[in-house]
């Protein structure tokens, strides 16, 4: 019975995807399917924190799920992550589907069967299972930005990120075989251990490495990966643009971590001159410069969120480059910045979801002239958003930044974080150009004027993620705690 408590977030999610489905196959409305999902992930996020203050530590049985899952703090704390991001992603779909006339039963259990496959992959220690998480996720998310059935742009942003994926998803998979052949184990442990050992094909292991690193670079949206990200965030619905910046890129660091830290977490692999935290730390670099000058001269503010989320995966791999040195501590940083990150983006999307309804919607920057003054009560929780996503105290996003940097330093990689700081003070430029552009300008004669829908949903959203960013922001030394718990599981 204490093993299906332990299961009980994953079969919720994954039960009610099911119940929704054939709720939407059988009736003709599709008006309540928003609120029955958000209660479905709301569900799950409230089982999350029970099993955590339970102490899963103390549930007998959990060895029977051994190699394939693992219920652990990290996978709770994952959980309860991607619960939180798909919860907001349905209250957006609520306001942003009927507005705009695609509300289409079939997203609701996109996004769930979408999210199971993030919790899945956050639960996974081995590679047969992390590949079935993996392909759940990414499947989902294709299906979602396609789902502008009459958008070319949509077509295309999906078509594009289906044939990339699916490259890359090959690339991983290539890798995990070859570390089958190198070490006779598909289970993370069974590979980290036979290669601290010592593995007789040490040539198979690197490129094994190599490979897996291109896959997870990919599906964290990180330079030279990224050439999906901008065209399919652009050309989604806005709350599956949401979903994909948040819930997919915090499963995919959720299998960075776990995959980097037990597969390769010996010395020799975590070393500078041997191991994969220089190559990561090359594309730390590479993500965080490229993403802020492109995201800078950009004229659709969804297109500079979408370089914007690249840029965030930089100065995240930037705290999964510290592991190296600073262990545990380093990886709760990652955790902390995902949980703030989660809170602003998604606020910042929904923001925009507010700011434009159907035939007046907010696109690009000259859009948003003037709003500020007109619509105060829709540009206020905007501005809060972008504000907390340039790192500016004391709003949740400096805290993500600051533990990061400071995790970075105490590793002794001083160089990575001057450049991580120079790149965040380059990204707040594009940030306070929005606040310029609602605040200080007005529009121009003749220009498109957006007009701030109205949605008991989309307000829901904002406030869930302003308080949490106020919240964070104020007392971030309770979330920091749950998340190096989740971190302990590294140990170090």
């Amino acid at each position: 019975m204490m093993l299906y408590f332990a299961l009980s977030p994953l079969a919720v999610v994954g039960g009610g995807a099911l119940l929704l489905m054939m709720v939407e196959a059988l009736s003709r409305r599709s008006n309540g399917l928003a609120m029955g999902t958000t209660m479905v992930f709301a569900a799950g996020l409230a089982l999350s924190a029970g099993v955590w203050l339970y102490g899963v530590e103390d549930i007998p049985g959990l060895e029977a799920l051994a190699p394939w899952i693992v219920i652990d703090r990290f996978t709770l704390f994952f959980d309860g992550l991607l619960c939180l991001a798909g919860m907001l992603a349905s209250l957006l779909a609520g306001g942003y589907l009927p507005e705009h006339k695609m509300n289409r039963g079939e997203f609701y259990s996109l996004l769930l069967f979408a999210t199971f496959g993030g919790m899945m992959l956050a639960a996974s220690t081995d590679a047969l299972t992390l590949f079935l998480g993996l392909e759940t996720l990414s499947i989902g998310a294709y299906a979602m930005t396609a789902f502008r059935r009459t958008s070319a742009r949509s077509a295309e942003g999906a078509l594009k990120y289906f044939l990339l994926g699916s490259f890359a998803a090959a690339i991983l998979l290539y890798g995990f075989a070859l570390l089958y052949g190198a070490t006779g184990h598909t289970d993370l442990a069974g590979i980290g251990g036979a290669i601290k050992s010592g593995t007789k094909y040490p040539v198979m292991t690197v490129m094994a490495l190599v490979l897996i690193i291109v896959g997870l670079a990919f599906k964290v949206s990180a330079v030279p990966f990224h050439m999906w990200t901008p065209d399919a965030y652009e050309g989604a619905p806005t709350p599956a643009t949401t979903f994909m910046a948040v819930a997919v890129k915090a499963g995919a660091f959720a299998m960075m971590l776990r995959v980097l830290l037990t597969c390769f977490g010996d010395a020799k692999f975590m070393s500078w001159s041997s191991g994969w935290p220089p190559a990561l730390a090359t594309i730390a670099v590479m993500t965080m410069t490229v993403a802020n000058l492109i995201a800078g001269r950009q004229e659709s503010v969804k297109r500079m969120l979408a370089y914007s989320s690249i840029a965030h995966a930089g100065y995240i791999l930037v705290g999964v480059v510290g592991t190296m040195r600073s262990g545990s501590q380093a990886s709760a940083s990652v955790l902390f910045y995902l949980l703030t990150y989660t809170v602003s983006t998604a606020g910042a999307f929904g923001a925009l979801i507010l700011c434009g309804r159907r035939g007046a919607e907010s696109v690009s920057y000259e859009d948003l002239a003037g709003i500020g003054r007109r619509h105060p009560a829709a540009a206020l929780p905007f501005a809060l958003f972008l504000i907390s996503l340039a790192g500016i105290p004391p709003t949740a996003g400096f805290f993500g930044k600051w533990f990061i940097f400071r995790s970075a330093m105490d590793g002794g990689l001083y160089w990575l974080t001057i450049i991580a700081f120079i790149n965040s003070v380059i990204g707040a430029y594009y940030y306070l150009r929005v606040l310029v552009y609602m605040y200080m300008r007005e529009p121009a004669a003749g220009a498109p004027i957006a007009v701030p829908m109205k949605s008991g949903y989309v307000n829901a959203a904002l406030l869930i993620s302003a308080i949490l960013v106020i919240v964070l922001g104020l007392t971030p030394g309770s979330s920091l705690d749950v998340a190096v718990k989740a971190a302990g599981v590294f140990g170090g």
